[in-house]
């Protein structure tokens, strides 16, 4: 299965920094926290969420996570639980390549 974070991309846009990538994912991380509890119960806010999740998402690679934000943002609210499950893989997967990279 194809990764959720293209870390490839994320490593040539910080030129290889790892220093860089560490904590650029741990600013990711961090709000993903917030956007978490944020998910659970968006009300009116459920499109400016996406959107923020869809923006920071493409900015490290994460582009199916984009995705599915992007059709929240555009009126599908439907899948804000899709949305919520593929930010907690997203992140997991973060948290994997971080331990592999020595950042985490």
């Amino acid at each position: 299965m194809q990764p959720l974070v293209d870390f490839d991309y994320l490593e040539s846009f910080t030129a290889g920094d790892t220093q860089v990538v560490t904590e650029v994912l741990a600013l990711f991380q961090g709000q993903a926290e917030i956007w978490r509890g944020k998910l659970a119960d968006p009300g009116d806010d459920r499109r400016d969420l996406a959107h923020t999740i869809k923006g920071a998402a493409r900015g490290i690679g994460a582009n199916r996570l984009g995705d599915a934000a992007d059709r929240v943002e555009h009126g599908d609210a439907s899948r804000v639980g899709e949305l919520r499950a593929l930010l907690d893989e997203t992140v997991a997967e973060i948290e994997g390549y971080l331990t592999r990279i020595g950042g985490g």
